[in-house]
This record gives C-alpha cells, structure tokens and sequence, in this order.
C-alpha cells in the first residue's frame, strides 16, 4: 500500500507542475472598460485650431451696405467686378428703386465685416461717383429684389389695353399673369405717364425681350423696355 500511496503521489505532483503552453483568453487579453453602449469608440481630440476657427467664423456674420451712384444702365456684374476680392455673388446685390423704376441705391450683403471694411477702403477710390453707408439687415429684407427676371415698360399709351401689350410682346415668353401697370409723374409735372412690369422665366428671356422689343411702337408710341435687377 505504501508503495501504491508514494505512486500516485509521485504521478500527481509530476501532473501538477507540468507547464502550461496556452493561457486563457482573459489573462491574455487586457482588461476592458465596460460601457452602457454598444460599440463605443473613443473619438479622436478636435484640434484646437479648428476650434478656433469655428468660433471666429460664427462670431462675424453678414454685413449690410447700401451703395449709392447707381444709373438704370448698372449690372450686377458691374459691382462685382468693382468691388472685386469682396466675394459679393448677385445674390448678394439687390437694386433699391423709386416709384418710377428708377435706380437710387444698391443693397449690398457682404460674407463679414471685414469684406464690408475692404469695399469701403474701395469706394474711397471713387468718392466722386459712389458712396457706401452702412445698414442694417432689416433695410436689406425690405428691398424686393427682381433678379434680372423683370422688365419695365415705360412710354405705352394710357388707351393701351391688355391685348395691346400682349401684341406688343408677341414672341416673347413671359408670365401673363403678372403684368401690373402702374402711373406715376415726373418731378415738377402734373402730367402722368404709364409704367407696366412684366416677369419672365428666366434673366436671359427677359433680355431677349428687352433687346428685340426697346424702342418698338405700341400703338403709335415709342416704348422702352428695361431690366430691373
């Protein structure tokens, strides 16, 4: 019995110390944080500079200026091309009319004040033609802007009727439903005179009519059709 007892001994403490090649998986592994969502994945630090610049470009927001020395026949791209490194777009540029459709003023919306800044160094150039003041948002959402899609006919007879103005613009494409007519005086008469506006489509449509249709007759009348922007 000794010899059996001092055996199994033998046989257990052999088993016992035999080394081990694998080791489970959670002594291999490091330890893991647990979490209440699935899948989280620790996102990687914003840097600072993009921070910064985030908050510098929402701090400054639009500003408004309303330039004064237009003439019925300035173009947006006019402007632009005036106030070129300003990074105005025409939608950023609405003329300001009097009763008689004529250009008093444009309404400019500049990305910052510091584009608002360089158009006033600009204009001090040009003291003599232009003026920039600046304005309030508010000035700049009461100004309907036409965008290049509006004519103005001015010089039709007071006799016109609406089938005298659809024989007028015979050939062009345009919305019948919104031609307005309108009268107005001149300053220091008395005498009144006819203002008619009609939409297009489209900028190049209302071109198209400006140029096949200025200086043409309405019953024996010289009409001259202009765009409004």
């Amino acid at each position: 019995m000794n010899l059996l007892r001092n055996a199994i001994k033998s046989h257990v403490s052999v088993r016992t110390i035999k080394p081990t090649h694998a080791l489970p998986s959670f002594f291999r592994e490091p330890p893991r944080r647990f979490s209440t969502e699935p899948n989280q994945q620790q996102q990687p630090p914003v840097a600072e500079a993009s921070v910064d610049q985030f908050l510098d470009s929402a701090s400054k927001g639009f500003a408004y200026g309303k330039l004064f020395g237009a003439t019925k026949y300035t173009m947006k791209s006019d402007i632009i091309s005036l106030l070129e490194g300003c990074n105005l777009t025409p939608d950023d540029i609405k003329f300001s009319y009097n009763r008689n459709f004529f250009p008093v003023a444009m309404m400019l919306r500049f990305p910052s004040p510091a584009a608002f800044s360089n158009a006033t160094r600009t204009i001090r150039r040009f003291d003599q033609l232009y003026r920039l003041d600046r304005v309030d948002a508010s000035d700049w959402d009461i100004v309907t802007p036409y965008n290049g899609k509006t004519v103005v006919l001015q010089g039709l007879p007071r006799s016109a009727a609406f089938e005298d103005i659809e024989r007028f613009l015979s050939g062009c494409d345009y919305d019948s439903s919104s031609v307005q007519t309108f009268t107005s005086t001149r300053t220091g008469s008395t005498n009144g005179f006819r203002l008619t506006t009609v939409q297009f489509p489209s900028h190049i449509q209302a071109m198209n009519a400006c140029i096949s249709k200025n200086r043409k007759l309405c019953l024996n009348n010289q009409v001259s059709v202009r765009v409004l922007y």
